[in-house]
């Protein structure tokens, strides 16, 4: 019984010297893999210590071809994922009139937009970063106002009643900074409406009508602005 005892008992402290061990392999391969031979854009296929690199090569030190790190490609999806105001854009045939808006979308993200974040009477670029953007192969009716084919600057002056939307022959600049008014070619009043449920994003669409007439419109947060249009 007793010889069981100190076999027992030498078992377990053998067990136990071996337990630091494993976790300090552990620690060792995880600080390892923090290594340009691992993290970088393109890597070792055998991860030769500081192989690592941002291009296209062979490994420095034993000469094999560097292969596109997934993980690394990974890393940028998901931080492209986070960008507050994505850069998109919405477009449509009208009969022989193709119609683009070229704009950045910003969230809402529990603020207070229209007499907050924007306030009332002020001119508004209609997106995020450089001044939202309209081109048109074919001259188009707005209001009863025609507006040439070409490429002007969006803009708009949000108000409670009543929004001014803004064509402006400057269309590339950042934000409204360089916006002035001399530079309108076309305005016109519309009324907002109220959405029954928030828009997260500033969306905008080019809807079609007919082969001669379509709609564009324009929302976020609890407020909607939509216009139609004539091809000439």
């Amino acid at each position: 019984m007793k010889n069981s005892i100190i076999i027992l008992s030498i078992f377990l402290l053998a067990s136990c010297k071996e337990t630091p061990k494993k976790e300090t392999e552990v620690k060792t391969e995880i600080t390892a893999k923090q290594g340009k031979e691992y993290t970088s854009a393109y890597v070792c296929p055998m991860h030769c210590t500081g192989s690592g690199s941002d291009m296209e090569g062979s490994c420095n030190s034993c000469g094999m071809t560097l292969v596109k790190n997934e993980a690394f490609t990974s890393k940028i999806i998901a931080t492209e994922k986070k960008i507050l105001s994505p850069h998109t854009s919405a477009m449509a045939m009208i009969g022989d009139a193709h119609v683009h808006i070229d704009y950045s979308s910003p969230g809402v993200r529990d603020r207070i937009i229209f007499g907050g974040l924007l306030p009332y009477n002020a001119v508004w670029q209609a997106g995020a970063h450089q001044a939202t953007w309209i081109e048109t192969n074919k001259n188009l009716t707005f209001a009863g106002k025609q507006l040439k084919a070409g490429k002007y600057g969006f803009f708009v002056i949000p108000n409670k009643e009543v929004w001014t939307v803004i064509f402006n022959s400057n269309w590339d600049q950042h934000g409204k900074d360089e916006y002035s008014e001399n530079e309108d070619v076309l305005r016109f009043d519309i009324n907002p409406k109220m959405l029954e449920n928030i828009q997260e994003h500033l969306e905008y669409k080019v809807t079609e009508i007919s082969n001669s007439q379509g709609t564009i419109s324009l929302s976020w947060e609890k407020q909607i602005i939509k216009f139609s249009f004539e091809v000439n």
